[in-house]
């Protein structure tokens, strides 16, 4: 029995074909948040397992089920099992609810397929990105004549290059990267997938890199020696930004190449009422942003800024299939130096539509939005008689835990509260104590939905 051809998302038929299918997700996507009713499915993890099992059977079957069916109900199984980050009850991580305009758009990229290793797979889209990459730079880097930047799946990558383009710019002798304790964990990936030394970590006691032990770190560093500083400008535990000030200044003058990774707080530079806080961040060599935090794209959206585009050149590769000299010196556009990736999706296409449908005042709003609401939070934390906050917020994350419980206590709360599905809260450590974690990324999060959140907590205070 033949089969029949199977209709393609793209090209002249791909429209028509993709409308009733489109209608399945959305709708599925709908009953899937209904029927799980919270921010989480209930149960924990083997629940979640037997009830997904249970709904698809052989995720692998003879003869399938055909598009719709199979769609309707491996959606709505997934949604069903989802943590949404739409609820303003699922507040536990750096997971932001995509806008709608974004999610539209990476349909886009997802049905034209541009690949993004040669100008002739994605000619559209490499104007598209070398346009919006420049502009992002520039908004990093306002003085500096010619910054750059490249997409990445997100700070890991972001982190990981900029230490590869460090270790490249000294190529004789090993690198040494010194960070606080605060720092992301793919720094130290990155050091030893890179084959550098451990990173030489500085104490961190209240959550930031302090500038007179990063000072007595570079004194101190045997004379030849190749120094990488790291900064972070939005720690994951508690939001924090260390004194970019300061630790550029220090790196300045001890010879020092400084990154700063602006993973969660790069998007801070749109608000004109927050952009202090980042004050120091053009003078990083090299900054680290991702847009699938602070800035409600749908992974993956993350970019490494540089100040000099001549450090990009050790990125330089050839592939003849690809980039040949004679097409290169021709004025096709060389790909292959603008990432380790070789195939690699347009998700420029979705920031480049939030930027142009919300500009910086849309985009300033919603960051401001939260925090704003991170700061009503903390307010009502340190109003409420059996609570503790451990500090304002900086961004938009807040720490806060039980007055008196033990840390066993503190991480059974929060288990109890996801295996209810009930609320999504993260875990930090600090100050030798285990803290619950509130992620704010929803703009849409009400006063009510703070009062409950502390409610549902409150529910949990008897040890």
């Amino acid at each position: 029995m033949s089969t029949p051809p199977q209709p393609l998302a793209s090209g002249p038929g791909g429209a028509a074909a993709l409308r009733p299918l489109l209608a399945t997700v959305l709708d599925a996507l709908h009953d899937g948040a209904l029927t799980r009713g919270g921010p989480l499915p209930a149960g924990g993890p083997g629940p979640v397992a037997d009830r997904l099992r249970h709904t698809l059977g052989d995720i692998l079957p003879r003869h399938g089920t055909g598009a719709a069916p199979a769609l309707r109900d491996t959606v709505r199984a997934l949604a069903e099992g989802a943590a949404d980050p739409a609820d303003p009850l699922c507040a536990a991580h750096l997971h932001c609810p995509p806008l709608a305009v974004a999610a539209a758009a990476d349909l886009a990229a997802a049905v034209l397929n541009p690949s993004l290793d040669s100008w002739d797979q994605a000619p559209s889209a490499t104007a598209l990105e070398a346009l919006v990459t420049a502009a992002l730079a520039a908004e990093v880097y306002p003085t500096a004549p010619r910054p750059d930047a490249l997409v990445t799946t997100g700070g890991t990558e972001a982190n990981q290059l900029a230490l590869l383009l460090a270790r490249e710019h000294h190529p004789t002798a090993p690198l040494q990267l010194i960070c606080g304790a605060n720092a992301h964990h793919s720094l130290h990936r990155a050091t030893w997938l890179l084959g550098l030394p451990a990173p030489h970590v500085l104490p961190t006691p209240d959550g930031t890199l302090e500038p007179q032990s990063l000072a007595t770190a570079l004194a101190r560093s045997a004379p030849g020696t190749p120094l990488l500083v790291a900064a972070t400008a939005g720690t994951t535990d508690a939001g924090l930004i260390d004194p970019l000030p300061e630790i550029a200044d220090l790196c300045h003058r001890h010879g020092a190449r400084l990154h700063i990774d602006a993973a969660y707080g790069g998007p801070l530079l749109l608000s004109d009422r927050l952009r202090p806080l980042l004050t120091g961040l053009d003078h990083a060599h090299t900054v680290a942003l991702d847009l699938h935090k602070l800035g409600w794209q749908p992974v993956a959206a993350g970019l490494l800024a540089v100040r000099d585009p001549h450090d990009l050149a050790a990125l330089a590769h050839r592939a003849d299939y690809l980039n040949a000299d004679d097409d290169t010196h021709a004025g096709l556009p060389d790909l292959l130096g603008r990432s380790l990736r070789t195939t690699r999706r347009p998700d420029i296409l979705k920031v480049a539509v939030t930027l142009r449908a919300l500009g910086r005042t849309g985009l300033a709003h919603l960051v401001e939005a939260v925090h704003t609401q991170a700061h009503d939070l903390a307010a009502r934390i340190t109003a409420h008689p059996r609570l503790d906050l451990w500090a304002p917020p900086t961004i938009s994350t807040v720490l806060f835990r039980p007055t008196g419980a033990p840390d066993d206590h503190i991480a059974r709360v929060r288990r109890a509260l996801l295996t209810d599905g009930r609320a999504v809260l993260g875990r930090a450590h600090l100050q030798g104590r285990l803290w619950l974690k509130a992620t704010l990324l929803n703009p849409h999060t009400r006063p009510s939905d703070l009062d409950a959140l502390l409610k549902l907590v409150e529910g949990h205070l008897s040890p």
